[in-house]
C-alpha cells in the first residue's frame, strides 16, 4: 500500500494531507538533468570512495549534528508533506540522528578487514569494499527515516547514493540532500532522482548504478527487481507486511492492549513494521477485545500540529480510498465493525480509528497489508492455532508475541516465519538489529552489521608468506 515508482506524469505534487491544499508542484527531471546528476554522482562517489574512513566518520558525526540543528524545520516539512503528527515527526528526525551516531561509532569496526586465520602463517583476510552507487527507491510514510535507514549503512563503506523518493515528499528528499552536503559529504554523492517509471528503469540499467534498494509495494519491488536482475545488479527489497500481534492466555492483557494501540495506530497505521493482525488466544479474546476497543475509541484523529492529536491523516486521498475499500470488503465477507470504519467528514484525508472483529483468513484485512488506522482481530483456539494463523500470510516482515513464559517465547519465535520477532513489545527498527523480511516481504537486510555489509564487495585476500 506504500508509494510505487512515479508514473508517466510530467510532475508531482506535494499536498498537505490535513487540508488537501497543494504545497508545491515538482517538475520531473529532463533526460539532460538526469545525465548531469548521474555524472556528478559518479565523480563524487569516486572521491567519497577515496576518502579515509576517519574522514567519512567525521562527516557522519556532523550529519547527526546537522539533523538535530534542523530538527524543527525538517519535522514541520514531514508533517506538512505526509501528515504525521509534529510530535512523531520530531521523533523521526531524532531517530535518524541517533542512527547516524550509532553507525559512526560502530560502523568502522564492522567494516574493518576481517582475518581468516590459517595454520601456515599466511595472512588471510576479507576486506569490505564499496561497490559503487546504490539507487534507493523510497516510500513516503517515514520520509526521513526510511532514507537514512538505507543511506546510513550503504554510504559508510564508500558507496554513492541516489534517492528516488516518493513523489509526494520531494521537499523532504531535497532537504535531506542539502543536509548531507552541509555536513561535508562531497556535493553530488547523494543524488536526487525525480522521474517516471521509464527513466527509473534506465537509471537502474546505467553502468554507473551498481545496485538498487526498494522499500515499497510488492508490485513496485517486483518491477524494480526484474529490471535489476536483467542487468545483473544486486537488489534489496522491503515490501511491507501484515504483522501478527499474538496475545496468549498468560499475557499481561492490560499492557498488551496499551502497547497494541500504539503498535497499530502510530503514524495513522502507515507503518511497515506494525501490528496489523491481532491474533488472540480464545481464553483472553473477549477481555482483550473489550479493552482494546475502549482504548481505540480514545485515539484522536485531528490536526497533526496539535499536541493533543494522536494520529494525523492518511497521506493521500487515493490511499484513504484504498484503506476504506479493504474495510468494506472485509465487512462484506463477514467481519464486524467494532469501532469506526468510515472517512472523517471535512477537509483533509482523515480516517476513523477502526477495529474489526471476527476477521478470518480470506478476508482483505487478514490477507492484505492494510496501510491505515485499522486493527483486525482474529481468535485462535490455542497456541498451535495462533502460530498457524500468524504464518498464514504471504508476508513475513515482523511479528509480535505476548506471553509471560519467556523461555517458551524463544521457542515460539523460531516457528514464526518473519524477519523479526518482538516479545512483549511492538515492532520497531533500530540500528542494532537487522530489518528485512521473508516470503513476499522481500529479501536482504538493512541496519546492524548485516546492513553495513549488504552492499559491499567482500574481497578475500590471501597473502603467502615469503620463505
Amino acid at each position: 500500500m506504500k508509494s510505487d515508482v512515479a508514473g508517466l506524469q510530467e510532475s508531482s505534487v506535494s499536498r498537505n494531507p490535513a487540508t488537501g491544499e497543494i504545497i508545491r508542484t515538482w517538475p520531473f527531471q529532463t533526460p539532460d538533468e538526469v545525465e548531469q546528476m548521474l555524472a556528478a554522482n559518479a565523480a563524487a562517489a569516486k572521491a567519497w570512495r577515496a576518502t579515509p574512513m576517519s574522514e567519512r566518520v567525521a562527516c557522519y558525526r556532523r550529519l547527526a549534528a546537522t539533523l538535530r540543528e534542523r530538527l524543527e524545520t525538517l519535522a514541520l516539512l514531514a508533517t506538512h508533506e505526509m501528515g504525521k503528527t509534529l510530535v512523531a515527526a520530531r521523533a523521526e528526525v531524532e531517530k535518524c540522528a541517533s542512527a547516524v551516531d550509532w553507525i559512526a561509532e560502530h560502523g568502522p569496526a564492522i567494516l574493518a578487514d576481517e582475518p581468516a586465520p590459517v595454520d601456515n602463517g599466511d595472512r588471510v583476510y576479507v576486506s569490505f569494499l564499496p561497490i559503487g552507487t546504490v539507487l534507493a527507491v523510497m516510500p513516503w510514510n517515514f520520509p526521513f527515516w526510511q532514507v537514512m535507514r538505507a543511506a546510513g549503512p550503504i554510504m559508510l563503506s564508500g558507496n554513492g547514493f541516489i534517492l528516488k523518493h516518493a513523489p509526494n515528499v520531494m521537499g523532504c528528499a531535497y532537504a535531506l540532500q542539502e543536509a548531507f552536503e552541509a555536513s561535508g559529504f562531497p556535493k553530488g554523492v547523494v543524488g536526487v532522482l525525480h522521474v517516471g517509471n521509464e527513466m527509473v528503469a534506465r537509471v537502474i540499467q546505467d553502468p554507473r548504478t551498481a545496485a538498487v534498494t526498494v522499500t515499497g509495494s510488492m508490485r513496485a519491488g517486483s518491477a524494480v527487481a526484474s529490471i535489476a536482475g536483467k542487468a545483473l545488479k544486486k537488489s534489496l527489497l522491503e515490501l511491507g507486511g501484515a504483522d501478527a500481534y499474538i496475545v496468549l492466555a498468560d499475557a499481561d492483557i492490560d499492557r498488551a492492549v496499551e502497547v497494541g494501540i500504539e503498535a497499530r495506530f502510530q503514524n495513522a497505521g502507515q507503518v511497515c513494521l506494525a501490528a496489523k493482525r491481532f491474533i488472540l488466544e480464545r481464553p483472553i479474546a473477549e477481555e482483550f477485545t473489550r479493552k482494546y476497543v475502549s482504548a481505540a475509541a480514545r485515539v484522536k484523529a485531528g490536526d497533526p500540529l496539535d499536541p493533543a492529536t494522536t494520529i494525523g491523516p492518511i497521506a493521500r486521498d487515493d490511499l484513504r480510498a484504498g484503506v476504506h475499500d479493504q474495510v468494506v470488503r472485509t465487512l462484506a465477507a463477514g467481519a464486524k465493525a467494532l469501532l469506526g470504519g468510515k472517512n472523517v467528514d471535512g477537509p483533509g484525508f482523515f480516517y476513523e480509528p477502526t477495529v474489526l472483529g471476527d476477521v478470518a483468513p480470506g478476508m482483505a484485512a487478514f490477507d492484505e497489508e492494510v496501510f491505515g488506522p485499522v486493527a483486525a482481530l482474529t481468535v485462535a483456539n490455542d497456541l498451535e492455532d495462533a502460530i498457524r494463523l500468524a504464518n498464514l500470510s504471504d508476508y513475513g516482515l515482523s511479528g509480535n508475541l505476548w506471553t509471560s513464559d519467556l523461555a517458551r517465547a524463544s521457542e515460539i519465535a523460531r516457528r514464526l516465519e518473519t524477519g523479526g520477532v518482538f516479545v512483549n513489545g511492538f515492532s520497531a527498527s533500530n540500528p542494532r538489529l537487522p530489518v528485512g523480511g521473508v516470503k513476499q516481504s522481500g529479501y536482504g537486510r538493512e541496519l546492524s552489521h548485516f546492513g553495513l555489509r549488504e552492499f559491499v564487495n567482500a574481497q578475500g585476500v590471501w597473502v603467502k608468506k615469503v620463505s
